[in-house]
């Protein structure tokens, strides 16, 4: 695997609280010179992000929505994510109504997921957030079949608002659960280039990394 290769399987992001407008040209700089495969703001900032990389053709918008607790109401989501449509995404992070879950109120959950999934575009791409470390592991076999039966094309283990190391071992866990039926984007705590390799063995397809990891891991394989 060659830096570029490694870049294509790794989405950046600034979405903490004070991020704005001096991060997003810092993450559109490092996509440009890395071409990192997706850079991720808060979803007000999609509209400015979009033009800045429409000429970058393997550099994606992405944005989460019902970030970064889940626990919007349905309608709010889906307003939401219908406006980062018309904003320009290519990739939503859909954070799942985590308490619901947990809960027991699997077909809320699920049928949320499907009425925000159904508004995707044809270029889109649509990741489910778990926050697998609010999970149990008996809990993560009915949380992969949700994901699942949505339609997304990425299971998101984590939006890395919630403490916890990069679940190497619990990531295996939800691979061989899902198999070759759904991709896997592990985020959270994924740091090092040992990490990095770690989850390519499992068959990770993609991963959320902090900036300054994600830039630190790339230069290892130049």
């Amino acid at each position: 695997m060659n830096a570029y290769e490694a870049a294509q399987l790794i989405d950046i992001s600034y979405v903490r609280t004070p991020h704005g407008r001096k991060e997003i040209d810092e993450l559109v700089a490092l996509a440009k010179q890395y071409h990192f495969i997706n850079v991720h703001v808060l979803p007000n900032w999609i509209s400015t992000l979009a033009p800045m990389i429409k000429d970058i053709p393997d550099v994606f918008v992405g944005s989460p929505c019902g970030f970064p607790g889940g626990g919007h109401a349905t309608e709010v989501k889906i307003a939401e994510a219908q406006q980062m449509i018309r904003d320009g995404v290519e990739e939503m992070d859909i954070v799942m109504n985590v308490g619901r879950f947990k809960s027991g109120e699997y077909d809320y959950v699920l049928n949320e997921l499907k009425q925000i999934i159904a508004l995707k575009k044809d270029y889109m791409k649509t990741k489910v957030i778990i926050e697998l470390n609010c999970l149990t592991d008996d809990e993560l076999p009915k949380a992969c079949e949700i994901v699942m039966a949505s339609g997304a094309d990425f299971l998101k283990t984590g939006t890395g608002w919630v403490p916890g190391d990069a679940n190497i071992e619990r990531i295996r866990k939800i691979k061989d659960i899902v198999g070759d039926r759904i991709k896997i984007k592990a985020a959270g705590g994924v740091r090092t280039r040992e990490d990095f390799d770690k989850l390519v063995e499992i068959g990770v397809e993609r991963m959320g990394i902090n900036t300054k990891s994600a830039v630190e891991i790339v230069k290892t394989f130049e």
